[in-house]
């Protein structure tokens, strides 16, 4: 009997997880198959007990169910702090969220220092929330920057609750951002993704510091503007599919007690963008 584990999310379409899941689950000879469901936000309570209904063994959670799985199912100590789970298991209803250490692993495999350093981590949504509990956890200062300075204190004072941040970060706009002396600058947020690709989240006008890397979350297209920008004043860009990959591949472990190949996956996630473009 094929064991069954997925994504929800509304929409789902666009998902490239079902090809790297399915490539790592061909080349260990596993009979696991990952398929997608589209379940709209207002059934997400009772849309996510279909699949476990169905015998899945558990599911990926994204946008825009990651906060509302969080009452459905047992979060761990990372899903609590960040307020937010992309993992479920249905054996025992747990949640977590690989986000945080698929970022942390993603920057040591690029060598990028977060230990002592500061970061100005672009967005409020769930994604920055994720990144700054990683960095800070990390060891890193951390400066969040949102068009909206209001709801990145809002985000700060939700952290200081959930994950005990208290020190070390804060919230800049966008103009104090240019001149502060951060090395790593993230980005969190969906601007700049397909089809938009000709936006960014640096605002027009504001000038770029020299020298930063830029991590940018985003993973399609796989250079975005804000990372052309980096690369034109002297930085280094680095994209998003790492990041993917390596969360994925914490869910798979998860779930199967078995550790898949980054290498076949990221092939497989690259391929799949591939005939995309």
């Amino acid at each position: 009997m094929t064991n069954r584990v997925g994504l929800i999310g509304w929409p789902v379409a666009q998902s490239i997880s079902p090809a790297m899941h399915n490539a790592a689950f061909q080349e260990l000879g596993m009979d696991w198959q990952y398929d997608t469901m589209a379940i709209p936000p207002d059934i997400v309570t009772y849309g996510i007990r279909e699949p476990m209904r169905h015998g899945y063994i558990g599911v990926n959670v994204t946008i825009p169910h990651k906060e509302a799985v969080m009452k459905i199912v047992k979060p761990d100590e990372i899903a609590r702090a960040v307020g937010a789970v992309n993992t479920v298991d249905f054996r025992d209803m747990t949640g977590t969220n690989t986000d945080v250490d698929g970022l942390m692993q993603d920057l040591e495999a690029h060598r990028v220092l977060v230990e002592g350093q500061t970061v100005i981590v672009l967005g409020a949504g769930g994604a920055a929330r994720a990144a700054v509990y990683g960095l800070w956890r990390g060891g890193a200062d951390v400066v969040v920057v949102n068009r909206t300075l209001e709801r990145a204190n809002k985000m700060l004072a939700d952290l200081a609750i959930s994950a005990g941040i208290r020190d070390r970060v804060d919230a800049l706009t966008i103009d104090e951002a240019a001149t502060h002396p951060a090395k790593l600058i993230i980005n969190a947020t969906p601007v700049g993704m397909w089809p938009n690709v000709e936006d960014s989240p640096w605002i027009n006008g504001v000038p770029f510091p020299t020298g930063v890397t830029v991590y940018d979350m985003i993973y399609r297209p796989q250079k975005t503007k804000l990372m052309t920008l980096a690369e034109a004043h002297g930085g280094r860009a680095i994209g998003g599919l790492g990041m993917l990959v390596r969360q994925g591949a914490l869910s798979f472990e998860r779930w199967t007690g078995t550790r898949p190949s980054l290498e076949t996956m990221m092939a497989a996630a690259m391929l799949e963008l591939a005939t995309r473009n």
